[in-house]
């Protein structure tokens, strides 16, 4: 018998990529545009992290959206673009310890979580040009070409587990 993602696989061959998302089940989330879908993923990232027993709370100021184990996190997240690609915008140089990007695809979820301190800085050039345009970066990530850069940072939504429930400890 063929696994879930033998099934999804011949799925996506039979329906072009156009029409994917109609029957995604994160198709919901093309409802929501901008800052809405954006607080949703934040929402989202807050109640998986409570799901897993972490204790996780909202930042009492705009440089980090949640307080996560004691660690001040920055999340972004974005959904698959039509271009193929996960954007994550607006990161700025703010207070908090780690920035979270998770993206959602069709019918996969993508994390990363970063390290203020270690950020990839070579994959988030400036979002906006001119001389004023230094205070927001973006990243942007192909799912099927991820760069080998981003692995020590996780990938899936377990690596980052690991990494939230490490807050625990130091």
């Amino acid at each position: 018998m063929r696994n879930d993602s033998h099934t999804i696989n011949a799925i996506r061959r039979l329906i072009p990529q156009e029409k994917i998302w109609d029957i995604a089940p994160f198709l919901w989330l093309y409802d929501y545009r901008g800052k809405e879908r954006q607080k949703i993923g934040e929402q989202l990232i807050a109640g998986w992290c409570a799901a897993r027993d972490l204790n996780v709370m909202r930042s009492p100021n705009s440089d980090a959206d949640r307080i996560i184990e004691g660690k001040r996190v920055e999340i972004k997240f974005s959904t698959l673009w039509a271009n193929g690609r996960y954007v994550f915008q607006q990161i700025r140089d703010q207070e908090y310890d780690y920035l979270l990007c998770m993206g959602i695809s069709p019918f996969n979820v993508h994390a990363w979580i970063m390290r203020k301190s270690e950020l990839p800085l070579e994959l988030m050039p400036y979002q906006h040009g001119g001389s004023s345009g230094r205070d927001t970066r973006w990243m942007t990530v192909r799912p099927d070409s991820i760069p080998s850069r981003l692995n020590e940072f996780g990938g899936t939504l377990s690596q980052v587990l690991v990494v939230l429930k490490g807050f625990r400890r130091g």
